[in-house]
């Protein structure tokens, strides 16, 4: 008897599994984006969504993982620019290890990167923004550039890059 009830049991906790792996959780707007997104990731660091940053945008310290040539075109209002080839820690100084932190970049690779590096050195609670600044602007959430005045154009890296930015989102430059 207990092992056709254990039997029950794993087989509704399978079931209820798998139709929440089938919810409408989605990631990204695009979901070939989503795809191209995750196929470079590892989650070595935990991915969080636009939409999530968006309700907690406040209470974290954002960081951008980009190049100082991308984030002067643009960047998420009150990101500070650590870089990525020439990821610079010192910039961190003053900011409690216990700090919720999320980085971004393009993508979501080199701030995964850079995410594992802040691990690394003792920060215990950082976070990787799935799609990144792409799906941020995709959601049409607003961004700066250098002098911190709104702007509607984005750095897509290079033209390949350019096609996950949605036509009409912004701007594209690179």
């Amino acid at each position: 008897m207990a092992q056709k009830i254990f039997s029950f049991l794993s087989i509704m906790l399978f079931l209820l599994v798998s139709a929440s792996a089938q919810t409408d959780f989605k990631r990204t707007i695009n979901p070939e984006f989503e795809k191209e997104v995750d196929s470079y990731l590892t989650y070595s660091v935990p991915a969080i969504t636009v939409k999530n940053l968006i309700q907690i945008k406040d209470d974290v310290i954002l960081l951008d993982a980009r190049e100082m040539n991308e984030y002067e075109v643009s960047h998420i209002p009150g990101a500070i620019y650590v870089g990525y080839d020439n990821f610079d820690d010192s910039l961190l100084k003053g900011i409690d290890k216990d700090a919720r932190i999320v980085v971004y970049c393009s993508i979501g690779f080199r701030s995964e990167k850079i995410g594992e590096k802040l691990k690394k050195i003792g920060f215990s609670n950082a976070y990787n923004l799935f799609g990144s600044i792409f799906e941020w602007t995709n959601a049409g959430q607003p961004l700066e550039d250098k002098d911190g005045n709104s702007t509607h154009k984005i750095h897509t890296y290079n033209k390949k890059w350019s096609q996950w930015v949605n036509e009409g989102a912004a701007e594209k430059v690179w």
